[in-house]
């Protein structure tokens, strides 16, 4: 098995320097050039990760060291990268090259510096290169260069990219930065309009007038990728044991996908559940579900509703009337069912905005406003006991409960520990809240249903 030829890790000192723009582009590079390019992302994000897929033509792995631990993350890296019969049928070939993306600013993690990126690159021994936006100054970037390469002496700075470059002169001199501060220029990207993305919920506008070969026509016209690889070869990644399966689990497992109102699913989730049974997806949009087969006395099956955003397409939810009531005789059959987030909006029994109400499955007794008079943002980690155990996650909506709330089965904290007001709900063989669960949590989550 071939040794895996480069990995590193894209940040920024902070959101909107390009990173994203910059990852994608040199991910399409690399893919032009032959090479087996494995994506991953800093915390959890589920609509970069989409990007990731669509240029690599392999799935993105999430790494985050609030939601899972220091072993579990360097387990993940090595798994999807070194390929092998313990990898997923997708990841049996190892990567020629590991790209990981950052989040926010190198150093924003949910306290401090812990579960930044930083902290993954630290974890993972990966060299760091530095997208900054450079629009705006010159000489003033040896102080901020500076300062990011001597704050953490653990991590290894192996290169910056220069962002919104505005002339060839403005690129001389920060060639110049680069070179006093101890820190190789691998790249100078000019300012143009057509690689500015538009923010979208949590990540970007893939619009189709940016396509993806003009990004990276302009990548490898500035970016010395093979000076890029060189700084960070890196030896395969050492072996690591596959996660244990989970024992008197379900046979059948339906996952409920659709292009946007249920699409919030993390791939390691995804292989997870494959390696635990059967997986079938269903679409809650479709009038008719055949793989909805579910009868009384289907004990085996468990129904996977993930997260999304069913509010924007109630039409379709409503009118697919079969589907809803399909998964209301379920419940009631005593069926297992996880629902986050998205899910869980679509087991109530309604969802109002500002043109109305409309009927969900009802196997929940409450109402979600999606009004925009009540529209608030609630995001963050969450973590809460259950069962004698803990688990993790993370939540970002708008939407809220009408009243009556329900009562939570668990009291929910953020990252340092402080209460907030997320539900957790339980009613028989549901459980359902607004938090999308970590992986390894939902694993837990898995047996508490099969268990309890």
């Amino acid at each position: 098995m071939c040794p895996m030829k480069a990995a590193f890790l894209i940040a920024a000192p902070m959101s909107g320097s390009g990173k994203t723009t910059i990852a994608r582009g040199l991910m399409a590079l690399f893919v032009r050039q032959g090479l087996r390019v494995q994506p991953f992302k800093c915390g959890p994000d589920y609509i970069d990760t989409k990007f990731h897929h669509a240029v690599c033509r392999r799935p993105s792995i999430n790494l985050d060291t609030f939601m899972a631990t220091e072993e579990h993350v360097l387990e993940l890296f090595s798994r999807y990268t070194r390929g092998g019969n313990d990898a997923p049928a997708w990841a049996c070939e190892p990567a020629d090259v590991a790209v990981v993306e950052g989040m926010m600013g190198l150093f924003d993690g949910y306290d401090r510096a812990s579960g930044s990126c930083a902290d993954i690159a630290h974890v993972l021994d990966l060299p760091i290169v530095l997208v900054v936006d450079a629009r705006s100054a010159a000489y003033s970037m040896a102080a901020m260069l500076r300062g990011f390469i001597s704050f953490r002496p653990d991590l290894r700075f192996t290169g910056v990219i220069f962002n919104k470059v505005g002339s060839t002169r403005h690129a001389a001199m920060l060639r110049d930065v680069a070179d006093e501060v101890g820190i190789e220029c691998l790249g100078c990207i000019p300012k143009q309009t057509a690689l500015e993305h538009a923010s979208r919920y949590l990540g970007l506008d893939f619009s189709e007038s940016l396509a993806a070969d003009t990004l990276t026509d302009v990548l490898s016209q500035n970016i010395d990728t093979n000076r890029l690889q060189e700084l960070c070869v890196r030896s395969q990644s050492p072996s690591w044991p596959a996660p244990a399966h989970i024992t008197d689990a379900a046979r059948r497992i339906l996952v409920a996908r659709n292009a946007e109102s249920f699409s919030f699913i993390y791939q390691e989730t995804l292989d997870l559940l494959s390696e635990t049974a059967d997986v079938e997806f269903f679409d809650p949009e479709a009038f008719e579900n055949d793989e909805l087969r579910m009868t009384n006395d289907e004990s085996d099956t468990l129904l996977y509703l993930p997260g999304g955003y069913p509010e924007k397409h109630l039409a379709e939810l409503v009118k697919a009337e079969q589907t809803r009531h399909a998964i209301r005789a379920f419940a009631e059959a005593g069926g297992r069912i996880i629902a986050e987030c998205g899910g869980m909006m679509y087991l109530c029994r309604e969802i109002i905005t500002d043109e109305g109400s409309s009927p969900m499955c009802g196997v929940l007794p409450y109402a979600i406003s999606a009004r925009s008079a009540d529209r608030r943002l609630a995001l963050g980690y969450r973590r809460f006991q259950l069962c004698g155990r803990e688990l993790r996650g993370h939540e970002f909506h708008y939407t809220k409960f009408a009243e009556p709330a329900p009562t939570s089965i668990a009291q929910v904290c953020n990252a340092k520990g402080e209460p907030v007001s997320t539900p957790i709900i339980r009613q028989g063989n549901v459980l359902a809240s607004y938090t999308h669960l970590a992986p390894e949590s939902l694993r837990a989550i898995l047996d508490i249903l099969l268990k309890h």
